[in-house]
């Protein structure tokens, strides 16, 4: 059972700096794929950044490029979510996400295995 736990996340001002981080419980070809997505109620959820866990290849929203960055681990147990000069359009229920290796697109049904959940909250 492939399990996905996040942590990080909460409240800060606009400007400021958050780390979310998921732990993966497994490093296979049905995780290659992993990102991190967000949701607001009465929206669709979307994805913000997308890493290819075996080679590093890297996908971002435009919404979020230059300020999220994407990462794995040596390990590769934890995919983390680095996050500056947020703003409150940012304010979301973020997921940590994976699912196969067999290109790592945007759209959330691709992705079989999902974390909980943790709301980031950004004020201005």
């Amino acid at each position: 059972q492939v399990q996905l736990v996040e942590s990080g996340g909460g409240s800060m001002q606009a400007g400021g700096s958050l780390r979310l981080s998921c732990s993966i419980s497994t490093y296979d070809y049905y995780t290659y794929c992993s990102g991190w997505f967000r949701q607001v109620p009465g929206k669709d959820r979307e994805a913000v950044a997308i890493l290819y866990r075996r080679w590093g290849d890297i996908t971002y929203a435009d919404s979020v490029a230059g300020r999220f960055t994407i990462s794995q681990d040596n390990a590769k147990t934890t995919v983390s979510l680095e996050m500056n000069s947020l703003k409150p359009e940012d304010t979301a229920m973020y997921y940590c996400a994976a699912g196969p290796g067999n290109g790592c697109i945007t759209q959330p049904n691709k992705y079989n295995y999902w974390g909980r959940g943790t709301q980031v909250t950004v004020s201005s």
